[in-house]
């Protein structure tokens, strides 16, 4: 990629955006206020240390993370990366940025994102479950996500292993359009044995994050990437999960938002349909 088609997407991404999405240890919930107050992340870049205290919603702790220097670094290598590897970035300003998604308690400020922007505001089911399932629970996953595909609903899941993946397959069988939500910058594969399933969602669907490029996939990552696959999603179809797992977090979240929730029945004596309490 030549740089005058760098220079051109660069016209659709912002420094300053990047900068705040990089900031970890403030939550999203902390940031939207933020925004609520000074409109633009430039203006946030811009403020002391003293209007920072004024705005009453921020721990000392938290302004000393702002105004770190190593979050203000390197921001054009972000953008030049972006370009040459046809990462989208949509800002919750931006009017691309899926509504159901704007309207929860904590959204992300921003989504980075590979392949079909506009398919991110179609009517779609999350399907979701261990990442240790049995082989019904795979066929499961597959079959109804080939189906529901089938019918013109997008599929949604988290790029795991088990479940997850064999959401993803069912809808890539189909010819239909999958996304996948992941815990990590959209230059890292994870798990690295999905990269031929993730390229080929981005072919067919999109994969987002709203994790800059460069984030690892870190364990605390994922219970906030649930909240996205919930908030995109129309309803959460549940096949396989353990009494304690990530899938229950984001049964949690759809319960919150407001979503129908449906599960696959399996085997009475099986720990992957045990009843969680």
């Amino acid at each position: 990629m030549g740089r005058e088609q760098i220079q051109k997407g660069e016209k659709f991404m912002n420094k300053y955006w990047i900068w705040f999405s990089r900031i970890k240890n403030i939550s999203a919930k902390t940031k939207n206020d933020l925004l609520k107050i000074y409109k633009t992340p430039e203006e946030i870049w811009n403020l002391t240390e003293k209007e920072l205290q004024n705005t009453h919603i921020l721990k000392k702790e938290e302004i000393e993370i702002i105004q770190y220097q190593s979050y203000r670094q390197n921001l054009e290598r972000y953008i030049e990366y972006m370009c040459k590897n046809n990462i989208k970035m949509i800002t919750i300003q931006d009017e691309k940025y899926p509504e159901n998604l704007r309207n929860i308690f904590d959204p992300p400020v921003v989504l980075y994102v590979k392949g079909n922007i506009q398919i991110l505001k179609n009517k779609s089911i999350a399907i979701i479950g261990a990442r240790d399932c049995s082989n019904y629970g795979k066929n499961m996953a597959r079959k109804f996500a080939y189906n529901l595909s089938k019918h013109n609903i997008n599929i949604i899941s988290g790029l795991a292993r088990g479940i997850d993946t064999y959401a993803h397959i069912g809808a890539i069988e189909a010819g239909e359009r999958t996304i996948a939500v992941v815990g990590s910058g959209l230059d890292i594969v994870y798990p690295e044995e999905n990269k031929k399933i993730f390229q080929r969602i981005i072919e067919q669907g999109a994969v987002i994050s709203e994790y800059v490029v460069g984030t690892k996939p870190e364990r605390t990552n994922f219970p906030a990437r649930n909240r996205i696959i919930s908030a995109l999603s129309d309803g959460v179809l549940v096949v396989e999960a353990a009494k304690k797992s990530g899938t229950f977090i984001t049964v949690d979240f759809a319960l919150e938002h407001g979503k129908n929730i449906y599960a696959i029945p399996g085997n009475i004596d099986s720990n992957f349909s045990a009843r969680n309490k």
